[in-house]
């Protein structure tokens, strides 16, 4: 390995597995992994990291592989202890770069990367490294395109104090909330990918810093990319260099930023084509039993939101009909319970189809079906007032969930065959 202090690298050795896991009928066709361990001033940690990774990938992993460290402008003894590292131990080198940030690390390593696979951990090994050969697995066979650590799937062990704990929930479900993520922990310091379909999502990320995690896992799902969890044993370094504050106020910026990119259209790159499953395309044709499953779980999802969201605005329009004429109170009503009803029906019920239709268009659509709704439920209720001139609140309410049933109907179908249609690419 060529040391430098710009970070670009022209030369790599990648350390081959132990001859038990090695076959000659399949050497040339193994993935080689690089994994990237950034460091600022971890002069006291980073030699009994490097030794145990060392140790462990010498041992274990059947693919070769190369250890780069990657130094954020260091003011202490890192870069020399990284670089006596490197001298002592094959298969292991040194990056060097002038300005800080973790993003900025990964970006460059990953970017100049000539391994098939980079993985990313931190130098404290708070991931257990059990999870390594998980990790890589889904991405050297091809099946996945990206796989993080994940410290809140099922069958993840976490060891933090409760500060931590609440954080990390509130962030990740603060993401799920604002871009409907299906990933469930985006800043857990143990991730991998394939860096054929990883480069051009490193030139659209823009977070030199802690955001970098979540603004990459955002735009491979968004761009429609597989990614695969490995719940981990994960242990809290008490000596963590995280201002929380301060990243919490960047990650905010951060998915704000996201959003905004994702509205535009702008987040969208062209990543290498993957051949999807046929339930993933509703253009396509499908096998009878696919079609069945797909349409059984859009009815089911779609029935039970109506449900909720029928019962919603009764309610709503009983408590408003106190104060207001039935054609307002039922407008306030639809309209609230509707938009609810569209982004329910987009994460849950049409969620094969939700990145790549997005919001604005969704609610778009929505919104057309949201007059014929309100015309059809209000003229339901002026006609009854009009049959029934005393007819009471709880009549009129009745009359309107009836209403709301046939326009139940009519939404599914639109949204199914129009709304949700995916579009090819």
């Amino acid at each position: 390995m060529t040391h430098t202090s710009s970070g670009l690298r022209t030369e790599r050795r990648f350390q081959s597995p132990s001859p038990a896991d090695a076959t000659g009928s399949t050497a040339a066709r193994t993935p080689t992994v690089e994994i990237v361990i950034p460091v600022y001033n971890e002069e006291r940690a980073l030699p009994g990291c490097i030794r145990t990774l060392h140790a462990r990938l010498r041992d274990e992993l059947p693919y070769p592989w190369q250890i780069t460290v990657a130094d954020n402008a260091s003011v202490d003894d890192t870069l020399a202890v990284a670089r006596e590292l490197a001298q002592e131990l094959p298969g292991v080198g040194v990056v060097h770069l002038e300005r800080k940030g973790r993003g900025l690390a990964l970006r460059t390593v990953w970017g100049t990367s000539g391994a098939d696979i980079v993985v990313y951990m931190d130098v404290d090994l708070s991931t257990g490294l059990d999870g390594l050969l998980p990790l890589i697995a889904p991405l050297a066979s091809g099946h996945s395109d990206l796989a993080i650590g994940s410290r809140l799937a099922p069958g993840a062990r976490t060891v933090r104090g409760p500060r931590r704990e609440l954080i990390s929930r509130c962030y990740n479900g603060l993401i799920r909330f604002t871009h409907g993520a299906r990933f469930s922990d985006a800043q857990c310091g143990f991730k991998a990918a394939r860096t054929e379909v990883l480069r051009p999502l490193l030139a659209k990320t823009r977070d030199d810093a802690w955001f970098f995690d979540t603004e990459l896992l955002l735009l491979a799902e968004h761009n429609g990319l597989r990614i695969h969890e490995v719940p981990v044993d994960w242990v809290e370094d008490v000596d963590t260099r995280v201002d929380v504050v301060g990243t919490a106020t960047d990650d905010l910026k951060g998915l704000w930023h996201m959003a905004r990119l994702k509205a535009s259209g702008a987040a969208r790159v062209p990543v290498p084509p993957r051949p999807e499953p046929a339930a993933e395309h509703p253009d396509a044709v499908l096998a009878p039993d696919m079609a069945r499953s797909q349409l059984a779980w859009q009815v089911g999802c779609f029935v039970s939101i109506g449900i909720a969201s029928t019962a919603g605005q009764a309610l709503l329009y009983w408590l408003l009909r106190g104060w207001w004429q039935p054609a307002l109170a039922n407008f306030v009503s639809l309209l609230v319970l509707t938009l609810l009803n569209t982004e329910a029906n987009r994460r849950l019920t049409f969620r094969y189809s939700a990145d790549d239709i997005g919001a604005g268009r969704a609610h778009l659509g929505a919104g057309a079906l949201f007059v014929v709704g309100y015309l059809i439920t209000s003229g339901a209720v002026l006609l009854f007032r009009d049959a029934v001139p005393d007819a009471s609140a709880a009549a009129e309410t009745l009359v309107l969930a009836v209403s709301s049933v046939l326009v139940t109907g009519i939404r599914f179908l639109a949204l199914r065959l129009a709304v949700f249609r995916r579009r090819p690419r």
